[in-house]
């Protein structure tokens, strides 16, 4: 098939979807279908570049600048942006190219436009992967009310919902949002879980044993730091820990709470823990090889379910999970059911602490944590999983 991904992430940038979007469009084309990235880029002096990389054609269309700025500035950017993109799309050489499906990502929830032109250009079928639902999951954590911004971007997401031909969720547990939505013919919501390609270990820029936390048992944490993860809990359970001089914790990454976190580490004199800014992402497994348990943070006030990629990185790296998710996730059931790790969905720093002390004796008796975290990655997560869906669904 001939196919168009639509994406504000992709590398040089180093976000999760970035990597996600990498390894879809590279998965595409190893699949033997002609897909071509069309990916918003701010930083471009010119309208328009195309490359091709490992048979994925690239094409780089100036947008506005939406990463790195306030939520005002930000609003208004992604706003622009679809409109950018169509506008330079349309002086590029692939203006008129025919696609046999349109596949678009969000966050954020913005593209809908430019998907809409392809797919009305193209008279063909289009997918969405939908990684959370916004602006519900802001309303719960108190970022906003239902007033007139709610209502605004409610009405943006509606709009890119109603152009999609197939909505793929994240999990099981998202599905019921959107009864009302697949209840029109011709629609269809699906569970696309999320997808990680298989890096093989080429080193770490990042030696723990050249740190302070040299010969401990490693809890890492490498990803985004913002207000959704709820990230405090992680640190209040280090100072918990403070005492026991086998256990350390190490931060890699950025976001709008990373420098917060680390001067609040600073300040309690927490000699257990270590931060780094974040590395590429072809680093993360010689980093994962260094740890022993990787830690997931989502806010308790989520009510919308979420499987975040770092889980997944850590399945595929052999990690076991300490996570500290909203109740009644997807994810919980998972870790349980799998046996990969322990989860709290208790508010309590003393309930998160006794599991991360219980998961380390459980790691020295059972050997088969690896194993088990690895077959869960091979079955549920691999890109292989997710193209064949996606183009099963656009040939539909």
């Amino acid at each position: 098939m001939r196919i168009a991904l639509i994406t504000d992430a992709f590398p040089p940038l180093r976000s999760s979807g970035a990597v996600q979007l990498r390894d879809l469009s590279l998965e595409f084309a190893k699949q033997g279908h002609e897909i071509t990235t069309l990916v918003a880029a701010p930083e471009l002096e010119e309208d328009w570049r195309i490359e091709t990389w490992n048979d994925v054609r690239i094409a780089r269309l100036k947008s506005p600048k939406t990463k790195d700025i306030g939520y005002v500035r930000r609003t208004i950017g992604e706003f622009r942006m679809p409109f950018s993109m169509l506008h330079n799309f349309r002086k590029c050489p692939l203006a008129n190219e025919h696609w046999d499906g349109v596949v678009w990502y969000s966050p954020t929830i913005f593209l809908g436009p430019f998907a809409n032109a392809l797919k009305q250009l193209s008279k063909c079928r289009s997918y969405l992967i939908i990684r959370d639902i916004f602006p519900e999951w802001a309303v719960d954590m108190g970022l906003m009310g239902r007033g007139l911004p709610y209502r605004f971007f409610k009405l943006i997401a509606n709009y890119q919902y109603s152009i999609a031909d197939v909505i793929g969720a994240q999990t099981f547990g998202n599905l019921t949002y959107f009864t009302d939505w697949a209840s029109r013919p011709g629609r269809r919501v699906e569970v696309l879980q999320n997808w990680l390609s298989d890096v093989p270990n080429s080193g770490c820029s990042i030696r723990i044993c050249d740190t302070s936390l040299a010969g401990r048992k490693i809890f890492v944490y490498a990803g985004n730091m913002g207000v959704a993860q709820g990230m405090g809990i992680l640190l209040n359970l280090a100072e918990s820990l403070v005492s026991r001089k086998d256990i350390g914790f190490l931060f890699v990454g950025r976001g709008s709470d990373a420098q917060r976190l680390r001067r609040d580490a600073l300040t309690r004199g927490l000699d257990n823990v270590v931060f780094f800014d974040e590395i590429d992402p072809d680093e993360i497994t010689g980093l994962y090889a260094q740890c022993h348990v990787g830690m997931v943070a989502l806010d308790p006030r989520h009510k919308t379910h979420n499987i975040p990629g770092k889980f997944v990185s850590y399945m595929q790296s052999g990690l076991p999970v300490l996570a500290r998710i909203n109740p009644g996730n997807d994810l919980c059931l998972l870790i349980e059911k799998e046996h990969v790790g322990r989860v709290c969905t208790a508010t309590s720093v003393d309930s998160l602490g006794s599991m991360a002390q219980a998961l380390v004796t459980d790691i020295a008796k059972d050997d088969g944590f690896k194993n088990r975290c690895k077959a869960l990655a091979a079955r549920l997560f691999s890109p292989e999983i997710a193209v064949r869906q996606i183009v099963e669904a656009l040939r539909a």
